[in-house]
């Protein structure tokens, strides 16, 4: 069941929110509250999703030299993640985000990525033996895409599985994609991609269909609670979500990710990867909070057994 050397190369903040009766003006001064300040970053999410789900999670970052940096470093400590390629620096202050939720709903986001937009090319080639060591190394693009390319690169030569998340998604250069054995945009995202409105009409199956012509292994699209789409060069597969109480979906993306890639890292054949993949994203649905609510492996095992396994879902 054990998981081999999964590299996460990515992004690392702290998330500080306010609750308020309303969303302030300029100028103006509200009393909020039920603060909370938490761990956060796509690719630190994922990596102690990974270590959760019983793999050998190795996260490759840079945060400051300061106190939110303590918050990654006890986060990695408990969760049993690697922190040698985790690097402190004096240049920019840790990643942070700032958010804002009225009763309404609403909400207003300011967010510094601090010391993660110092990561660039020669940064990853620091950690070129810890990849070459793995079963698959991941990248998100919430860090400079030159880290995340060059992620993705060196994976590709030492023959490491390469997973790009493009998340926040971004137009990218059309020769990145040839270093990428599964990309995993949800729907928006995929249409960012391509150049296209985040809402564009165009059919799901069609767009992912372009976007393999750049050069990419395997599309998995995520779909929310429409499940997955998998595109590779000579097959499609459809999977269905698992139903469930829907709390929070904030933390589904980064747990569908690490659950893909536990399972490819054992050996699971793609579909099955990605089925298991959607159980781990279906379950961080259920609670509130993003680290709250990583699944643990043994949950993730019976939803699969229940949803997948025993033929409830095909």
């Amino acid at each position: 069941m054990s998981a081999q050397g999964i590299t996460v190369v990515g992004s690392f903040a702290v998330g500080m929110t306010l609750r308020t009766g309303r969303m302030p003006v300029f100028g103006e001064t509200l009393l909020g509250r039920d603060f909370d300040m938490g761990p956060g970053g796509k690719g630190s999410n994922q990596a102690v999703a990974v270590a959760r789900l019983g793999g050998r999670a190795s996260f490759v970052g840079i945060v400051g030299d300061d106190k939110l940096a303590d918050i990654a470093l006890a986060l990695y400590r408990d969760e049993g993640v690697s922190t040698t390629h985790l690097e402190r620096t004096t240049e920019r202050a840790t990643g942070a985000g700032f958010i804002i939720l009225s009763d309404a709903g609403d909400n207003a986001i300011i967010l510094d990525m601090g010391a993660n937009a110092l990561m660039d090319a020669k940064f990853v080639d620091r950690a070129q033996q810890q990849i070459s060591n793995s079963k698959v190394v991941m990248a998100v693009l919430e860090i400079p895409v030159a880290a995340a390319a060059r992620a993705m690169e060196l994976g590709r030569q030492h023959h490491v599985t390469t997973i790009l998340n493009p998340a926040p998604a971004q137009r990218l250069a059309p020769e990145i994609f040839q270093f990428v054995d599964v990309l995993t945009p949800n729907e928006s995202e995929l249409r960012i991609l391509l150049g296209l409105p985040p809402d564009d009409p165009s059919p799901t199956r069609e767009l992912a269909q372009r976007l393999m012509s750049f050069g990419v292994g395997t599309v998995v699209v995520t779909m929310g609670s429409e499940g997955a789409l998998i595109l590779t060069g000579a097959e499609t597969h459809e999977v269905p979500s698992v139903p469930v109480t829907v709390v929070d979906s904030t933390g589904a993306g980064d747990a569908f990710n690490a659950g893909l890639a536990t399972a490819l890292s054992e050996g699971r054949d793609l579909l099955d990867a990605v089925r298991f993949a959607v159980c781990c994203g279906a379950l961080s649905c259920t609670q509130l909070g993003v680290i709250p609510s990583l699944a643990r492996r043994p949950d993730v095992d019976r939803l699969y057994e229940e949803y997948f396994k025993y033929g409830r879902m095909q």
